[in-house]
């Protein structure tokens, strides 16, 4: 009985490496290099951007244009399904799209999958962490040294707690970083961002399931570590968006309004809605 029980548990196993080795790959048609320092200033246009997740559903994002100047601090900000997330999928262009997005005076849909996605940093909702130490969870290709991965927890304020442990960043993770709690996960990440040292930054609520002091936290490192970075933030919170240098608000896949907080105070109505 036990052989038997060993036996299912590792045939699930195998079925979840079979699904991913003949899982389709993704078309990548990026075929120009740009330089060694690109993106260098961050500048991202969106021109008659449109998306459909499939072709019989109606389209999650129609017409979108705008443009963000480099190393502006973007809030993002809508009801449910406005569309805030699809901007995000356009960016890292993880679904066909209509329209043009250019980074640089780079075409997006020109450059591989590969050089995009290494270059533009993501602090997601629920904060990735892998079985392992600390280290290869910071640092996963080995390519800094102790002082720079400490350097980093210490500008989130995790040094200590960190240092306290037995084996240090030798630490384990358990799956999911069961063993460390939501916000100090959340911590992590922005640690990994902070090490990567990328030109443009996306949070996508990344602070919607920690309280309001570690969220406090995360925008002060954003705002010190950041800056000359673009950075754009999608947050229900408004107080979490409202000092960017422009708000975006999204409804029903447009845009709403795009402006300075203080001016869309007192002329647009979308904003004074949420």
């Amino acid at each position: 009985m036990r052989q038997w029980g060993e036996l299912d548990s590792r045939i699930t196993s195998t079925e979840r490496v079979l699904e991913y080795a003949n899982l389709t790959p993704e078309i990548d048609e990026g075929r120009v290099s740009p330089p060694n320092s690109w993106p260098k200033g961050g500048k991202i246009i969106f021109h008659e951007v449109s998306l459909c997740y499939t072709p019989d559903t109606p389209p999650v994002l129609d017409g979108v244009s705008f443009e963000i100047r480099s190393g502006e601090r973007i809030g993002i900000v809508g009801r449910t399904g406005a569309g805030k997330s699809s901007l995000v999928s356009v960016l890292f262009r993880l679904f066909d799209f209509e329209g043009e997005v250019i980074i640089d005076d780079a075409n997006t849909k020109n450059i591989s999958l590969n050089t995009l996605r290494s270059n533009i940093s993501i602090i997601p909702q629920d904060p990735v962490l892998f079985l392992g130490t600390l280290r290869k969870n910071l640092d996963p290709f080995g390519e800094l040294t102790d002082s720079q991965i400490w350097t980093a927890l210490e500008e989130v304020q995790l040094k200590e707690a960190i240092a306290r442990l037995p084996s240090g960043l030798d630490s384990p993770v358990l799956e999911g970083g069961s063993n460390f709690s939501m916000g100090q996960r959340q911590l992590l990440c922005l640690v990994r961002t902070i090490l990567r040292d990328a030109r443009i930054i996306v949070l996508d609520e990344a602070t919607a399931n920690v309280d309001l002091r570690t969220d406090e936290s995360i925008q002060t490192t954003i705002r010190r570590r950041f800056q000359g970075c673009t950075v754009l933030t999608i947050a229900h919170r408004l107080n979490t968006v409202m000092d960017s240098d422009r708000i975006l608000v999204m409804d029903a896949g447009r845009v709403a309004a795009f402006g300075r907080p203080q001016d869309l105070m007192n002329v647009s109505s979308a904003f004074q809605d949420l």
